[in-house]
């Protein structure tokens, strides 16, 4: 026997679009938790210091959107720390610079409203000397800017967390370098 499905397809897209109405009225109604996904996520960010001073972006996008943080994103597959650090880089500034190392590693975490995790990002910081061009916000950055790495936590500036340490970290290891 063969049956027609279309009644219940059309049930079915009556059903989730009324799902969808209530998850657009979630912050009233409902609570979605999407589970959290089994591994963190690799991401480098590339970390430039020049004359004492940092090169830092605006988020536009979470985590930390709308805070200062460093250039960086998604590592994509086949594709090197470096690589990744380098094109970030550039999308997100126009920068040019070359890839020294990793710096070091942190986390990120992306919660909701109600601090649940969403995602969790590695962040490896590639340490990069400062090649050429001046920083023009592109891509996923709001602004693009140099800090003096003296006195960043006291700037006033709203920083994802840890830039003034992994600044500081870096120009200690360029000034090391230049010695």
């Amino acid at each position: 026997m063969i049956e027609n499905t279309t009644q219940g397809a059309d049930r079915g897209l009556e059903i989730l679009l009324a799902s969808a109405d209530e998850v657009a009225m979630s912050d009233q109604t409902l609570s979605l938790h999407l589970p959290l996904p089994s591994r963190p996520i690799a991401a480098t960010i590339a970390v430039v210091v020049r004359d004492q001073q940092v090169l830092l972006v605006r988020r536009a996008n979470p985590p930390d959107q709308g805070m200062w943080g460093y250039p960086g994103g998604k590592i994509d597959a086949g594709e090197t720390l470096a690589q990744a650090a380098l094109r970030e880089l550039h999308e997100e500034t126009g920068i040019s610079a070359e890839a020294i190392g990793v710096l070091t590693a942190l986390d990120a975490f992306d919660r909701d409203a109600e601090g649940q995790v969403k995602r969790h990002f590695i962040l490896i910081a590639m340490l990069c000397r400062w090649n050429g061009g001046e920083p023009v916000a592109g891509d996923d950055a709001l602004d693009a800017r140099w800090f003096p790495v003296a006195g960043l936590e006291e700037g006033g500036l709203e920083l994802s967390q840890d830039v003034a340490w992994v600044a500081r970290k870096a120009a200690g290891v360029m000034a090391e370098g230049e010695a």
